[in-house]
């Protein structure tokens, strides 16, 4: 991990001319966030914040694709730093009833409020990354979810090559998502701490594409990592529930 990275894993990495762009789309996408799921256990409560989800599986569940290591730091550190900044930034501030996804959305119409929007989005796309893999996941998926997947890709294959594509391509820090955008799938990739809600789309997937989620095991090979989420990780039980 580089020190730029370090540093943004603590402030986020928007900026507040980026954020003059938001205000615009995060207005219009308010009833998407809050039509969304969710991620579990993100939301808050009375007399506390929000509290960091359990992880839902042991930190070895995921070798040899993703070391016990790094899980003990992309979720024991990274993750739980996103979380912490999140309650600092809201201390004082009624919270009780209110999502995470909420949070960051209402922060994305206020470019005072980039430092929020930073650390709540990062820790919900943290968590709802950590849920989309599994112990023996990956593969193809099956039902609706492959239905729609063929219709907006030709074919499984077509999805990995444009997912990949997404994740590899991805300049410095980001994210790649499957993502549903009315009623077609599609593969979109974003910066720093930028989520899909603000762009009126629905994520149903994502691969973290920070270099603290996979550097410890494969340096710089990004695509190798990507390629092992697919084959072996993928929860797709996940992500039919988000698909609906």
């Amino acid at each position: 991990m580089n020190h730029s990275e370090h540093d943004e894993a603590s402030q986020g990495g928007m900026t507040r001319r980026q954020f003059g762009a938001l205000a615009v789309s995060a207005a219009a996408v308010t009833a998407a966030a809050s039509a969304f799921p969710g991620v579990a256990g993100a939301q808050a409560g009375p007399g506390v914040t929000f509290p960091m989800p359990e992880l839902g599986y042991p930190l070895e569940a995921l070798e040899p694709v993703i070391s016990a290591k790094t899980l003990s730091f992309h979720y024991g550190k990274h993750t739980k730093a996103y979380y912490d900044n999140t309650n600092k930034a809201l201390e004082g501030k009624p919270t009780a009833g209110l999502t995470l996804e909420k949070v960051f959305m209402d922060a994305a119409k206020d470019p005072a409020a980039v430092g929020l929007f930073n650390n709540a989005a990062q820790a919900w796309n943290h968590t709802f990354y950590f849920n989309g893999m599994k112990k023996g996941g990956g593969g193809e998926p099956t039902g609706k979810l492959a239905e729609k997947i063929k219709a907006a890709f030709g074919g499984y294959d077509g999805f990995v090559k444009e997912f990949m594509t997404a994740a590899t391509t991805q300049f410095g820090s980001g994210w790649a998502w499957l993502v549903a955008d009315g009623d077609a799938l599609k593969v979109v990739k974003t910066p720093n701490a930028m989520n899909p809600l603000v762009n009126n789309q629905k994520p149903l997937l994502t691969v973290d594409v920070w270099e603290h989620a996979y550097y410890l095991d494969y340096q710089n090979l990004r695509g190798d990592y990507v390629k092992a989420f697919l084959d072996k990780l993928v929860n797709w039980d996940f992500v039919a529930k988000n698909l609906g």
